[in-house]
């Protein structure tokens, strides 16, 4: 099936966001819901063309998300929480798998790290069967990093996120690693190629694909992740750089919703090394894969089985 994907993402964008909203408003209502259901479904089918079929009900794990917010504290506004929630039901994305990261490359003291982590704990609780967590750790901490990351995976975090403090290569990170293997569990990493100089003066330690690819030969048994693919500089350059890496996964989140993003990953890495993800841009994100030239089991293992399979490892 042949289309502009831009249009696509365009439609999905637009489509999935208002018609879902809408859907979602009308659900408690027993009375009217089948009829208001009906009439939305037909709109779905004349305003966004080519979905697969039942994709609100395909299984999503969203691996890469954020909870930015203070909902640790006393009287925490929830709502930016309670939207994102909603916009996951609205998407028919089961899991969020979400983290609280400081960013700008801030050296953060352990004392900060600690109070985001709660509130990523705070929303896990309130979430149970939605948010799961990974753990912010600032690897210049030193030993109190990796204190941090058994306490968040005593709360029952699943993994642990990095940010550009330090580029994956420095040595600082490399006891992080080390946990994350003892322990079991994926690392997920801040990434970019960046291409221009004001970016690349602002974010002097933001690794690239060869920074990944580095770690994981060092590093063979770590579960990588390659965090947002779209999310910014030269994406193309990101999945080539990856080629010669087949421990590294690759996650598609990102706001550059760029045509052949999704195949190209496939082509250059295989489709069971891709992972779903959003990063905030949730639409956009599941329109990408949709709107994809891809098999249904591609599909399915891209959206949810191959983030399963990595999970299961700590168990295994």
């Amino acid at each position: 099936m042949k289309q502009n994907r831009r249009e696509m993402l365009s439609a999905v964008g637009s489509g999935l966001g208002a018609i879902g909203v809408s859907m979602l408003s009308v659900a408690g209502k027993a009375d009217e819901k089948k009829d208001i259901a009906g009439s939305s479904a037909s709109v779905i089918k004349s305003k966004v063309t080519g979905l697969p079929e039942n994709w609100r009900a395909m299984r999503k794990f969203d691996v890469h998300n954020h909870v930015m917010q203070d909902v640790h504290l006393p009287d925490a506004d929830w709502s930016k929480v309670e939207s994102l929630v909603e916009a996951a039901q609205i998407l028919g994305i089961e899991k969020l798998f979400c983290s609280r990261p400081i960013t700008g490359g801030v050296m953060a003291e352990i004392a900060d790290v600690r109070s985001v982590n709660d509130s990523v704990i705070a929303a896990m609780k309130r979430y149970p069967d939605q948010i799961f967590g990974f753990c912010f750790v600032q690897p210049g901490n030193g030993p109190a990093a990796l204190e941090e990351i058994d306490r968040c995976l005593d709360a029952g975090m699943l993994g642990v996120k990095l940010y550009n403090q330090y580029r994956y290569t420095d040595p600082m990170v490399f006891p992080v690693a080390e946990r994350c293997i003892e322990r079991r569990i994926p690392f997920l990493g801040h990434s970019a190629h960046l291409t221009d100089a004001r970016t690349l003066a602002a974010q002097p330690k933001t690794s690239d694909s060869l920074d990944f690819c580095e770690l994981s030969l060092r590093f063979p048994e770590l579960m990588l992740i390659l965090g947002h693919v779209n999310g910014g500089g030269d994406w193309e350059w990101a999945i080539k750089g990856l080629r010669d890496c087949p421990n590294v996964f690759l996650d598609t989140s990102g706001s550059v919703l760029e045509n052949d993003t999704i195949e190209m990953c496939v082509r250059e890495l295989g489709h069971e090394r891709i992972l779903f993800a959003t990063d905030m841009t949730m639409e956009g994100c599941v329109g990408k894969i949709l709107s994809a030239e891809l098999t249904d089991d591609q599909r399915e293992d891209i959206f949810w089985r191959n983030l399963q399979k990595i999970l299961d490892r700590r168990t295994a």
